[in-house]
């Protein structure tokens, strides 16, 4: 069965690793980051095992029974007044077949002022997509491993062009209750359009991803690395705005060596108190604060910090993301035990 797994996975990487990122793919919004928790830890964490019931929609192996009859609501006031969340629950219906967990996730462009190719004024128009997910997970033998899917129907509607379109989630993870330690593989939007918008066929945002974590023997610390995009090396381009000059005037495009391209993968961040009422938590998305980054100015683009605190059968999470001196995004969720 292992086999099989790992045989899928290779094919999945092999067909997509000529696949674009950053703008270039329909149902962008598929990529974006599902909630407080995951935005505060850099903005793709895989291998939390817990109550997250949300952390099912990124990695559909983590859906386990403690999510059983758990609700999360999550809100994001993003970039330019664009709003965007997602929704969670899963529900075990007994120890055999464990969890099944469905999944929502929406985003509003807002209002647009249009106009025709003269310039004159032709009313204002909308914009949004939204994805609905349901997923399994179940475990392999009695082995450490699991393996899961989510299979997801979406939907776009921008100005009067429509799209539909289907995808799926794989998720492998490997926990070690040992060492407390998890490992996870996820292959994310492997799908295509059924409708296209205008008779041009566009490919989904297809990535590949893997996750370490590991909760520390003797302090209160959850620390988390993800490797993101692996199905295209290089991810990173030179920036125009970085060309340098030498005293003769020649100019040098911006070098991105080998290691510069590998920490651009690379995600890492910690939670303090993990399994408390009161969660602290802190990241760093090493492409965002590249990429984003202004010369020769601290900006601190790609941190983030969040908190959790859990009242009763309610938890509150809040996290402010830095991308840029001029934009910065909030995430407010709540999760709530139906038990």
């Amino acid at each position: 069965m292992l086999r099989k797994i790992i045989t899928f996975c290779c094919v999945c990487f092999s067909a997509s690793i000529y696949a674009q990122i950053g703008g270039e793919n329909t149902y962008q919004f598929l990529s974006l980051i599902a909630s407080p928790r995951q935005a505060a830890l850099g903005g793709k964490v895989l291998t939390n095992v817990d109550y997250d019931v949300t952390q099912g929609l990124f990695n559909p192996a983590t859906i386990n029974v403690e999510m059983d009859n758990q609700l999360a609501l999550n809100y994001v006031n993003y970039l330019g007044d664009i709003g965007y969340g997602t929704a969670a629950y899963a529900y075990t219906i007994d120890r055999r077949t464990q969890t099944f967990h469905v999944g929502a996730t929406y985003i509003n462009y807002g209002s647009f002022d249009g106009y025709d190719e003269q310039g004159n004024p032709t009313g204002t128009f909308s914009g949004g997509e939204s994805a609905l997910s349901v997923g399994y997970s179940r475990q392999i033998g009695y082995s450490d491993f699991y393996l899961g899917g989510n299979v997801k129907f979406i939907s776009s509607k921008l100005e009067q062009y429509t799209s539909i379109g289907a995808a799926v989630d794989v998720g492998l993870i490997y926990i070690n209750e040992y060492l407390d330690f998890n490992a996870a593989l996820v292959v994310r939007n492997f799908g295509t359009q059924i409708t296209t918008y205008a008779g041009l066929q566009e490919t989904l945002p297809f990535e590949v991803s893997l996750g370490l974590s590991q909760r520390l023997e003797h302090v209160p610390i959850r620390w988390h690395v993800t490797f993101e995009n692996l199905q295209e090396w290089p991810i990173s381009r030179p920036n125009p705005a970085r060309v340098t000059s030498d005293l003769s005037g020649n100019q040098f495009s911006e070098n991105i060596g080998f290691f510069g391209q590998l920490i651009r993968h690379t995600i890492v961040g910690a939670e303090i108190f993990p399994e408390g009422g009161f969660n602290i938590r802190l990241g760093y998305n090493f492409r965002r604060g590249e990429e984003l980054r202004i010369v020769d100015q601290r900006n601190f683009s790609g941190l983030s910090a969040g908190i959790s605190i859990k009242m009763n059968k309610m938890r509150f999470s809040y996290t402010h993301a830095k991308y840029t001196s001029a934009a910065n995004s909030n995430f407010f969720g709540l999760q709530i035990d139906l038990n």
